[in-house]
């Protein structure tokens, strides 16, 4: 497939708020995260996908007031700063959309509850003057949730594609350039 290609499956993934390529690249996996990441000419997309158990220490709907005080401050983590684009984009947040059928958000895969997991999958839509000069995406997701070992990203670029992972105390994703 051609970077052309790639990047087009990965924007229309990520506009419809499923994690289609995420889903192709592995199973539910506890301690991982899949980001994918695409820059178009005015706007960056960063697509997650990862097990509850990641973000909050298990994977249902909350059972008791314990559970829901760790949800609300899940969401307002994945509602907050997670993402810092390369201020030489010029990029602004815009929408985000979480998705999971455990917490009932969004409108999450259906196959996840015939699965047996609970995922959280969420779309970060970022506005840009010229997404194509940021250098980078810092994130702090391994700093803020403590079940994540690791991230795997996948990157698609006018400058080409590729794969990283990172771990702590990495938080620097390099755009390809």
């Amino acid at each position: 497939m051609t970077w052309r290609g790639f990047a087009a499956a990965l924007l229309a993934a990520c506009s419809l708020g499923t994690p289609l390529l995420a889903q192709a690249l592995g199973a539910h996996q506890h301690g991982v995260v899949q980001l994918d990441i695409a820059v178009d000419a005015n706007r960056i997309t960063v697509q997650l996908s990862s097990p509850l158990d990641n973000l909050l220490g298990f994977e249902h709907a909350p059972r008791n007031d314990a559970e829901r005080a760790r949800v609300a401050a899940m969401l307002t983590a994945l509602r907050g700063t997670l993402f810092v684009i390369d201020p030489t984009g010029a990029c602004r947040a815009g929408a985000v959309q979480l998705n999971s059928a455990a917490l009932q958000l969004g409108q999450p895969d259906p196959a996840e509850q015939q699965a047996g997991h609970a995922d959280l999958d969420a779309s970060f839509e970022f506005e840009c003057s010229s997404a194509a000069r940021a250098g980078f995406v810092d994130t702090t997701l391994l700093e803020r949730f403590a079940g994540i070992q690791r991230i795997e990203v996948q990157l698609a670029t006018a400058r080409g594609q590729r794969k990283l992972t990172l771990a702590r105390p990495s938080q620097r994703i390099v755009l390809p350039r």
